[in-house]
């Protein structure tokens, strides 16, 4: 996910949570097989929603408190945030439509 920004610790509330944008958020970790598979998707959604969503990347090895925070127990979980609070989410490696489905980013 070249195209795609990672977020840690240190930046998630800013680059999250104070988004004026939904925020799309890639929970993974480089030792996850489908993990690597969703990441091409999530570039075409940044792709296609640009300037309606932003998409970001977080590595749980790297902020566990934050996957801690929001319960994250598998991955690749992808998150929906408005204003700071989870609206959606879907849970596994899917295709593009499938995340925009689940995320309800067609609504």
């Amino acid at each position: 996910m070249a195209n795609v920004q990672a977020v840690g610790e240190q930046n998630f509330n800013e680059a999250v949570l104070a988004s004026d944008v939904p925020v799309v958020v890639d929970f993974w970790a480089e030792w996850c097989g489908p993990c690597r598979l969703v990441g091409p998707e999530l570039e075409k959604i940044q792709t296609e929603y640009e300037g309606k969503v932003k998409v970001v990347k977080l590595n749980i090895d790297e902020a566990p408190s934050v996957a801690a925070k929001y319960g994250i127990m598998s991955i690749p979980t992808i998150a929906l945030f408005v204003d700071g609070d989870i609206k959606s989410q879907v849970v596994g490696a899917r295709p593009k439509d499938d995340i925009v489905m689940g995320l309800g980013l067609n609504a």
